[in-house]
């Protein structure tokens, strides 16, 4: 395995920033210093000029594999991933067959083990009747990332609504529970109410349907069995500014019980955004008004949501051009998140007070807390002994997203035509540098993630 040295770089981790060498060898960080000398065949950087971050963590993605593969697989989309910086992910269930049997979870494992460039982990499915099935998961608590409850509308069987399975659920498991809140029946009343109204439907009408009234719902309702039982609880993609008021900043992130995740789209779109991209940005919690995005910026940032991730969920073109009743909700967006970020530390000083976000704050909500929040072994930091998940990354050279750079399977991102101020040069992951300048080199697969709960 080849050894690196990575020369002169401002390393953004724990909160500081250190400009200093970095060596990565048999995978991890070997060495941290100034005027590092190797002897020996070594492979030289410089990195003058340039930031090195932990690799991203993004802890909800879909990835289609198996049964869907004509909108994605697990190679192409982790391609996409590490050509954006994202070194790891965490899978859901909601593929066909859903991973509802420890053996279907293990298929999934097998795939990416073969075909994933970046390190990976999937969470156990739950439906109404495979309560048995979850609870063998707290047989491999170091080796899964969670189970994961769809509380509102999903594909398939998945869709959780019978509260004695939920109770129980809360009360067995010794994972991490990751929850998809929405209130269904809230969610079928203001459908029914909206299309007797208007009759046609279109993308606008999205967040009226899928309000923050149903949001809140599900998310107390989520909270109130993890306090019960003291179950270890992390929501996902938080979306309103309603909900915000059931999450606190009072302790530390490793002391925490209940954890809140948002993402890169609602911090990024507004509901004004439908008349521009339509079904493009159709997604379950939907895009709602921009005072929930005021309030999502703010929350981040004063620490009462905790992480960062994408739900990068794609679909063909063709499926998110259906009439909105049929429009497929979700958004490629993995290759694009960091880039993202980027956009808004570069665009600070231009930006309104409690949306003013620094570098070293994205890599605390895209890397560090997500390792924290899962517990996940020997990564998410730039530490020596720690696996070498690592970005390069220029703050000075910009890149637009067109359909010649778009690596999703699908073809199409709602970020198409945006140019953003910073480029990702390279990405390591477990020290093989696999992303340099534009080429890849897939000579090695990532790594199944580990656990220390």
């Amino acid at each position: 395995m080849k050894t690196y040295l990575i020369k002169d770089a401002c390393i953004i981790n724990d909160s500081k920033r250190t400009y200093a060498d970095v060596l990565i060898k048999n995978k991890r960080i070997e060495r941290i210093g100034t005027g590092l000398n190797v002897k020996g065949s070594v492979i030289e950087i410089n990195a003058h000029q340039q930031f090195l971050l932990p690799g991203v963590i993004d802890d909800q993605v879909h990835f289609r594999e198996p049964g869907l593969t004509h909108k994605a697989t697990i190679y192409s989309e982790a391609k996409a991933a590490v050509a954006g910086g994202v070194t790891s992910f965490m899978e859901m269930p909601n593929t066909n067959p859903p991973a509802l049997t420890q053996e279907l979870l293990e298929q999934k494992y097998e795939i990416g083990k073969r075909s994933s460039l970046a390190n990976y982990s999937f969470f156990m499915g739950t439906s109404n009747d495979n309560y048995d099935e979850v609870m063998r998961t707290n047989e491999k608590k170091n080796d899964v990332c969670g189970v994961k409850i769809f509380m509102g509308s999903s594909t398939g069987n998945l869709l959780v609504d019978n509260a004695l399975v939920l109770d129980k659920i809360f009360a067995g498991s010794e994972v991490l529970i990751a929850t998809h809140c929405e209130e269904e029946q809230l969610i079928r009343e203001n459908f029914e109410k909206r299309k007797k109204e208007k009759g046609s439907l279109t993308a606008a009408d999205h967040p009226i349907i899928r309000n923050a009234e149903e949001c809140f719902e599900s998310s107390f309702k989520a909270i109130q069995f993890a306090k019960k039982y003291n179950s270890r609880l992390h929501i996902l993609h938080i979306s309103t500014e309603k909900e915000l008021q059931l999450f606190g900043n009072m302790i530390p992130l490793k002391d925490k019980r209940i954890t809140a995740e948002v993402c890169v789209h609602h911090l990024h779109f507004t509901a004004d955004d439908y008349e521009r991209l339509g079904n493009q940005i159709k997604c379950n919690p939907a895009i709602k008004s921009s005072n929930n995005k005021d309030a999502l910026w703010k929350a981040l940032l004063d620490n009462r949501l905790d992480v960062i991730a994408t739900d990068h969920a794609p679909h063909t073109w063709e499926e998110k051009n259906e009439p909105y009743e049929k429009a497929h909700a979700g958004l490629p967006l993995i290759q694009h998140s960091l880039s993202l970020m980027l956009h808004y530390v570069k665009e600070t000083k231009n930006l309104p007070t409690g949306r003013q976000v620094s570098l070293e704050k994205v890599v605390e909500k895209m890397s560090h807390a997500v390792a924290d929040c899962f517990e996940i072994k020997d990564r998410g930091y730039i530490h020596e002994g720690y696996f070498a998940d690592l970005v390069l990354v220029d703050m000075n050279e910009s890149q637009t997203v067109s359909k010649q750079n778009i690596l999703y399977k699908c073809g199409w991102s709602p970020l198409e035509g945006f140019t953003f101020p910073a480029t990702i040069k390279n990405t390591f992951v477990n020290g093989h540098m696999v992303y340099g300048n534009g080429v890849f080199d897939e000579s090695q697969f990532g790594q199944r993630l580990q656990f220390t709960r």
